[in-house]
């Protein structure tokens, strides 16, 4: 039980109130655990503060070991001068945009998947 003097709102001479609801959303109902007025601090004149108590339980992240995808140095050079040379040799003229993309992409996964035997790209590690 609570003193009066925690439970009023709102008091002016004889006229003294108090809070009825407060409101929250429906999945945080559960997690309000006290709500009381701390009565010599005044909100607006006559108003008193109210304060609410909400427990919330901390989510637990669960990381994973990080793995760096660093390729060898030669195969990485190896990789990047054979793009550079089929992007030299690729028809570029009259492509859109989309085209245009979509042909960078195709020579970047096959050149991925002949010099790594890959399919995302270079530097992926092969799920085991």
């Amino acid at each position: 039980m609570k003193q009066e003097s925690q439970l009023v709102t709102y008091a002016a001479g004889p006229v003294k109130n108090m809070v009825d609801y407060i409101i929250v959303r429906q999945e945080n109902k559960a997690k309000v655990r006290n709500v009381r007025v701390i009565p010599n601090k005044e909100c607006v004149t006559e108003d008193k503060l109210s304060v609410m108590d909400m427990q919330f339980k901390s989510a637990k992240r669960w990381h994973k070991k990080f793995e760096p995808r660093v390729c060898e140095k030669k195969t990485c050079e190896e990789y990047q001068s054979i793009v550079k040379d089929k992007v030299v040799e690729a028809q570029w003229k009259y492509l859109d945009v989309n085209e245009h993309w979509q042909q960078m992409k195709n020579i970047m996964m096959q050149t991925a998947q002949a010099t790594y035997g890959l399919s995302k790209g270079p530097c992926w590690h092969k799920e085991s």
